[in-house]
């Protein structure tokens, strides 16, 4: 049997030496969906599109990605199979990936025009949204909470899983918000909150941040990277210590809901 100093020898030498010179460096390769915006497009106008042009400049090299859909197999042929190095979004704790530090917290919100009586609704309890026909994204935890709640009965449920190339479930939803066909429309805050201040001034949108039963409605997004890459990881913690300032600003700037790590309150912005 392995002492527990010889597999930790074993772990730290040229295997794991080997793993982390994986990583490219002639250019910063980012693994990123097509057609997923407001996070990232082929054209650069998402969110994350920006944060990887910063930290191409920080690191001073070229900017490369490998393009493929947000859906089953993402990680496994861009990732996995060393075509690219870093996912810029990435939700903390999956263990696909090896996570960086986080670098924001967000959460879904409940949006609705905002003369709506249900304007001032902050949790999915609240007796105001029974009998309201509301859009959710079917097995997302909002769709959870709402079973919970007898919600469900009059939901419009939109796919979670698509190619955003052919389909955009949001983009739907909020069309049909607008339309009247739904009364309140749920989604994730980053994906929400730039619609909503890009397309639909007229609503408005309220992280749901007062459930008090499972699942968690917020969550910490980091970076991923390859697993055992722990020399990469700490470079982009580093990164993202340094440029927190100017992260925040860009996601701030597109619409992104930020929270406090806790996610229990909006994040003071700084002064």
């Amino acid at each position: 049997m392995l002492s527990v100093l010889g597999l930790v020898a074993i772990l730290g030498g040229p295997a794991f030496a080997q793993t982390s010179d994986l990583v490219s460096k002639r250019a910063f390769r980012v693994c990123a969906d097509p057609a997923n915006l407001p996070m990232s497009d082929r054209s650069g106008a998402g969110f994350e599109n920006r944060i990887a042009e910063l930290f191409a400049a920080e690191l001073k090299l070229p900017l490369e990605y490998t393009w493929f859909p947000m859906a089953t197999g993402f990680i496994r042929k861009t990732l996995q199979a060393n075509n690219c190095d870093v996912v810029i979004g990435y939700a903390q704790g999956d263990e696909m990936v090896l996570n960086t530090n986080h670098y924001y917290t967000s959460a879904y919100a409940l949006i609705v025009p905002s003369g709506s009586p249900l304007a001032s609704v902050s949790t999915i309890g609240d007796p105001a949204l029974r009998d309201k026909r509301i859009g959710v994204v079917a097995g997302s935890p909002p769709a959870t909470q709402m079973t919970r709640y007898g919600l469900m009965a009059k939901a419009k449920a939109y796919d979670l899983m698509v190619d955003r190339r052919y389909e955009n479930p949001a983009g739907e939803m909020l069309a049909d918000l607008k339309a009247g066909t739904i009364d309140a429309a749920i989604l994730w805050g980053p994906i929400g909150g730039p619609m909503v201040k890009q397309d639909y001034p007229e609503f408005k949108l309220s992280p749901l941040l007062s459930e008090t039963t499972p699942p968690r409605f917020f969550y910490r997004i980091t970076m991923g990277v390859r697993q055992g890459e722990k020399v990469w990881e700490r470079k982009l913690n580093s990164l993202i210590r340094r440029n927190q300032d100017k992260i925040d600003a860009i996601l701030a700037d597109a619409g992104v809901p930020l929270l406090n790590d806790m996610g229990t309150g909006l994040l003071e912005p700084k002064k």
